[in-house]
């Protein structure tokens, strides 16, 4: 029966894909519940016929239990497979591998409860996944991790297992050699009660997040991790007080160095460590800074100069209010605002230096724009408060960036008609610019949107700004917004790299500053000096003033707080890199 259901059942975005030949096809929606339902809370085997697809998400369908036969063989090229927010489990029937190509697995948000072998991931020999980058496994019910997780994905460089049931890792994930180059471990939230020494062996190690979990000693050994720059130890009820307490309060600098003094719970509970034992770990330390490199502290030491003042609400006689209206919770309910004075763009290629930094956040950081969309504006251009919310198609109208006012539903027509035509002229499959992103319109009835005091469109993420609020080399006081289909946190972390790259800019210009004409029209306007704590222009006599960040508050249709950005706790992540001031 079920099969029969699924024959009868369309799937029209299928037929589109496979007639325009796509490479990206995005499925959610309340009609694709009802539509996986009648295939038997599988995926319709003709999806893994398209065997063009380098991207493939499938999100929010509560009836999903298993992909289904056929994935591996039918899509060799899939490039990010994206599975979250389903009821995927409790293992994956069958193994999900092998998948060549594949870099971007994320499976977060389902019922997974372990992914043992032939259930799982892919196979171990040869390996599974042998392209993977980043795995994400959060907000699942795993309580143990495949033991042959590193010799499926040998080339894994994220591993986000946050909000699980896990008591322990795997010894075989942090074996020598094992995963070379992983670079973040997030397990937050979860119930490790131990981590072993040889967590020392992940050589590329830069972030470790172990918060919430029944940790009691930290290893003296993971001070020997010679990339570690973030660790969150916090919420674990650690037998060294001292410890505890430095987790909470202290940079992870630090820390370190309290745990390489040998602490007084550390690894084995062992007291001071041994002098010889400290000798051999400060020669093995000194031995992979050579072999990783001499520039990397001679960089982090000229990037402490930069300088971020943040102004709080209380203090500001003016600030910016985000209102978010109930119409985007199905559709992209998390943003973040933020206000940034003192930018210089007219200096050299300062303005084309900041539209590329962006560039490369949606390409690395927002995966694409998947998992989150930026948008700066002229904040001269911004009138607020403003509102988030979601209007259906053929109602929300916008100037996008170089083009005349159009219906958002006509725009979409016009960009799918551009990504033909550019197809057919360059004889390719893949497209270029906002073409990219359509389909992560793909099902979707309304469009999120962000409207201004004069109910202007000014943003349609994923899609594009409003000509009305571009910004140009005169522009020195920004607004920016970040939103996500996916997280908060994202949007927070996607923010924080936005800032910090902004700062890395305008330090640049000002120590580069080049006699170049200015090309907009708009001469007049002149980078505006942000003050410094004591009212002065500059931090500190004779360095660069700080980037005046302002707090933006993003409240519900009620007026109750959501979020506000910067918090205390946000801007953090780059601690060792920038000054901030508070």
């Amino acid at each position: 029966m079920a099969a029969a259901a699924a024959v009868s059942e369309p799937w029209p975005e299928l037929e589109q894909a496979e007639r325009q030949r796509r490479r990206e096809l995005l499925l959610t929606g309340p009609a694709l519940e009802e539509r996986v339902r009648a295939a038997g809370g599988r995926l319709p085997p003709r999806l893994f016929t398209l065997s063009l697809l380098h991207y493939l998400e499938v999100s929010g369908c509560g009836s999903l239990r298993e992909p289904g036969p056929g994935l591996a063989q039918g899509l060799p090229q899939l490039q990010s497979l994206v599975l979250r927010r389903n009821a995927l489990g409790p293992g994956l029937s069958p193994q999900l591998g092998p998948l060549p190509a594949l870099r971007v697995l994320d499976l977060s948000g389902n019922a997974l409860e372990a992914l043992p072998p032939g259930q799982g991931l892919g196979p171990a020999e040869p390996p599974g996944l042998p392209q993977l980058q980043s795995l994400n496994l959060s907000g699942n019910r795993l309580r143990e991790l495949p033991a042959d997780l590193a010799r499926c994905a040998p080339r894994l460089q994220t591993l986000n297992l946050t909000g699980n049931r896990l008591d322990a890792f795997p010894a075989e994930l942090f074996r020598p050699g094992a995963l070379p180059l992983l670079s973040e471990l997030a397990a937050a939230d979860n119930c490790l009660r131990e981590l072993s020494p040889d967590i020392v062996h992940l050589a590329s190690l830069k972030t470790l997040d172990l918060s919430n979990n029944q940790l009691s000693e930290v290893p003296a050994e993971l001070a020997d991790c010679p990339r570690l720059k973030d660790i969150n130890l916090r919420g674990n009820k650690l037998k060294d007080r001292r410890l505890e307490k430095m987790v909470g309060s202290c940079q992870t600098k630090s820390i370190l160095e309290y745990l390489r003094g040998g602490g007084r719970g550390c690894g084995r509970g062992k007291g001071k460590a041994e002098p010889e034992k400290e000798e051999s770990r400060r020669k093995k330390r000194e031995r992979r800074k050579r072999e990783g490199g001499e520039g990397e502290e001679d960089e982090a030491d000229e990037a402490r100069r930069l300088l971020l003042r943040v102004l709080h609400v209380s203090e500001n006689p003016a600030p910016l209010t985000v209102t978010v209206g109930p119409e985007v919770r199905d559709v992209r309910p998390y943003i973040v605002g933020a206000v940034v004075r003192g930018m210089d763009l007219q200096a050299g290629n300062a303005l084309r230096r900041f539209l590329a930094s962006q560039t490369k956040l949606h390409e690395d950081l927002c995966d694409k724009r998947t998992a989150a969309t930026i948008a700066t504006h002229e904040l001269r251009a911004v009138r607020g408060p403003l509102l988030y919310t979601a209007r259906p198609p053929q109602d929300l109208k916008i100037v996008p960036l170089g083009r005349k006012e159009v219906k958002a539903k006509d725009l979409v027509r016009q960009l799918q008609l551009e990504a033909e035509e550019h197809r057919k002229q360059r004889k390719r499959q893949t497209v270029s610019g906002l073409h990219r992103y359509l389909h992560l319109l793909d099902g979707k009835e309304q469009y999120p949107c962000l409207l201004d005091a004069d109910g202007d469109v000014i943003s349609f993420p994923p899609i594009t700004n409003s000509e009305k609020t571009k910004i140009k080399k005169t522009t020195s006081d920004l607004f920016l917004e970040v939103t996500s289909a996916t997280s908060l946190q994202i949007c927070k972390d996607t923010m924080d790299a936005l800032i910090l790259k902004m700062a890395e800019i305008n330090k640049y210009a000002s120590e580069n500053k080049e006699e170049d004409a200015v090309s907009d029209s708009e001469t007049d306007a002149t980078p505006a000096q942000p003050a410094g704590p004591e009212g002065k222009p500059g931090a500190e006599q004779g360095g660069p003033a700080p980037l005046l960040v302002e707090q933006v508050r993003v409240v519900d249709e009620e007026g109750r707080l959501k979020v506000v950005y910067p918090s205390k706790t946000d801007l953090g992540l780059p601690a060792a890199l920038v000054t901030v001031l508070r």
